[in-house]
């Protein structure tokens, strides 16, 4: 399924944002619960963690489980993206990877981004410090930017965050970045793998960092998992819109 406009009719009429969203989140823990994850990790939808700070996605890991192995048969490109920066000694997503060593901590983390995160500077700067603070923990982090009544840089935002100044290689508008933090105060690195988002096109695999290993986040079988799930077809949608069957 190509990348339907969830922000505006019939899509916004049909189908609200929100629900929209919990669905793909939940179909991606399914897709990374399934097989994914190694063992000993898994993945929750919408998790609520520390209060008010709500995870799109989260995985965690069992305690008195072993560590995944150091070689899968996935592995990612290199970073097209690597900026140096310095990793302050810390302080939080909407798919959230959590590791568990007696109690559950953050490993990795998947947010959608909503209007809400791009409509004044405030907020922008809200979700920017989250993400980094996600990061200097040293969380892997993706961040899936489908928007269509926004055209705020979201990952722009992340960079200045955590100190480094933006790449002028980052895609504007739709995306999705995964990030991975290296490093500490004096030899921190910031690596990045960008993709382009656009309505009718496929959604691309990105990894999803926890620690020293990746796993493919693959955002078009979620992303279509969640729309068979919700009963979003694009015969039904032309209907919708006047425009035939």
């Amino acid at each position: 399924m190509p990348l339907l406009d969830h922000h505006h009719p019939p899509l916004i009429r049909t189908h609200p944002r929100r629900s929209f969203h919990s669905a793909w989140a939940a179909a991606m823990a399914r897709l990374l619960n399934a097989g994914v994850l190694p063992p000993g990790y898994y993945a929750l939808p919408n998790a609520d963690r520390d209060g008010p700070i709500e995870v799109d996605v989260a995985a965690l890991q069992l305690p008195g489980s072993a560590d995944a192995p150091a070689e899968r048969p996935w592995a990612p490109s290199d970073p097209p993206l690597s900026v140096a920066t310095a990793w302050p000694g810390t302080d939080e997503v909407n798919v959230e990877i959590v590791r568990e060593d007696g109690d559950p901590r953050l490993a990795a983390a998947v947010e959608l981004i909503s209007p809400r995160n791009e409509d004044r500077a405030t907020a922008r700067e809200a979700f920017a410090h989250k993400c980094a603070n996600q990061l200097n923990r040293g969380c892997g982090l993706v961040v899936v930017d489908a928007v269509t009544t926004r055209r705020a840089n979201v990952h722009a935002g992340i960079f200045t965050a955590v100190g480094a100044e933006a790449p002028a290689a980052l895609p504007p508008g739709l995306s999705a970045v995964s990030y991975r933090a290296l490093g500490g105060e004096t030899d921190g690195q910031l690596q990045a793998w960008p993709a382009a988002l656009a309505v009718g096109e496929p959604l691309p695999t990105l990894p999803l960092w926890l620690g020293a290993l990746a796993v493919p986040l693959d955002l078009e079988a979620s992303y279509t998992a969640a729309c068979a799930d919700l009963r979003i077809r694009q015969g039904t949608l032309r209907a919708l819109d006047g425009s035939g069957g």
